[in-house]
């Protein structure tokens, strides 16, 4: 659901024009409701807080609605030069490089900087008094575009988004071996391995996951081949990607957490270069590039 009519923030408040079928009428308070709610979209526990808080104006023609309330950080801020990618009022897409975790580690004081760290001091920089609120994450050595909500109303029509699987994410990636064309779907349930904390398996008792497959280039042949392969995501398992193209045969470059070689590349070799999101007020359909990084370049050319 999304509405396409005019609107501007004014401080905290959204403001919007949403016409006579609300301004006309004889119950306004009841249109209003009915219009935030069918028309709008607005969640149902934000237009109850709303309500409750009198976050809800309606003068003449002009509904306003208190959105962008000043929120504490959530994050101790540490500077980064941090790559934006798209900004709005409502989202923020950044960068993630290689090597930083997305959120900290909630045990550990004094960890090490991670996106939301930089996020955070990005925002104080600049006067942005929103929380820290990432919508989706990428592995340590995975680099790409993460997506933040600047506020509640974001975060919760993002978060429906990622439920109905409406976020779609394109990886790029290197693995050892030669990919046959006809590779193309990866349907294998994916759970937790007993033998190891942190690694991830097939199993026929775990959660379903779904992998779609495009193949790029082959250099080479045989087991001493290595292709690059586009990947798209009907799920969001950890570690998704990297159980399945290992379990097909074929790990990627530098994941020795799943059969790839560390001699190949100095990390694992997938980069998130594509992201795209429906916006959480208008609906437009917002798509996001993210160029591969330079060591990903320099090992296409390589290669």
């Amino acid at each position: 659901m999304s509405w396409q009519g005019s609107w501007k923030r004014r401080g905290p408040w959204l403001e919007v024009t949403p016409g006579r079928e609300i301004t006309a009428g004889e119950n306004r308070v009841e249109a209003v409701d009915d219009w935030l709610l069918n028309r709008l979209g607005l969640p149902d526990k934000l237009w109850r807080r709303l309500r409750h808080e009198k976050g809800i104006e309606l003068t003449g023609d002009r509904l306003r609605l208190a959105l962008f309330p000043v929120m504490d950080l959530g994050v101790i801020p540490r500077w980064y030069d941090l790559k934006v990618l798209y900004e709005d009022d409502f989202c923020l897409v950044v960068h993630k490089p290689a090597g930083m975790a997305v959120h900290p580690d909630g045990g550990v004081k004094d960890g090490p900087l991670t996106l939301d760290h930089a996020v955070a001091s990005y925002y104080e920089i600049n006067g942005i008094h929103a929380a820290v609120r990432h919508v989706h994450r990428l592995d340590v050595d995975t680099t790409g575009p993460v997506l933040y909500a600047k506020n509640e109303f974001a975060l919760l029509k993002l978060d429906e988004q990622m439920r109905a699987k409406d976020i779609d994410r394109r990886y790029v990636a290197w693995v050892r071996g030669e990919v046959p064309a006809s590779l193309r779907t990866l349907d294998w349930p994916i759970g937790k391995d007993r033998h190891h904390k942190q690694r991830r398996r097939v199993s026929p008792t775990g959660q379903k996951a779904v992998t779609h497959v495009e193949l790029g280039e082959v250099w080479g042949s045989g087991s001493s081949a290595i292709s690059l392969v586009y990947l798209t995501l009907d799920t969001g398992r950890t570690h998704q990607i990297r159980v399945h193209l290992s379990h097909a045969g074929f790990p990627l470059l530098g994941d020795v957490l799943y059969g790839g070689r560390a001699a190949d590349f100095g990390r694992q070799a997938l980069h998130g270069e594509r992201l795209t999101f429906g916006h959480p007020l208008s609906g437009d359909t917002i798509t996001v590039a993210d160029a591969w990084p330079d060591d990903l370049q320099k090992l296409y050319k390589q290669l």
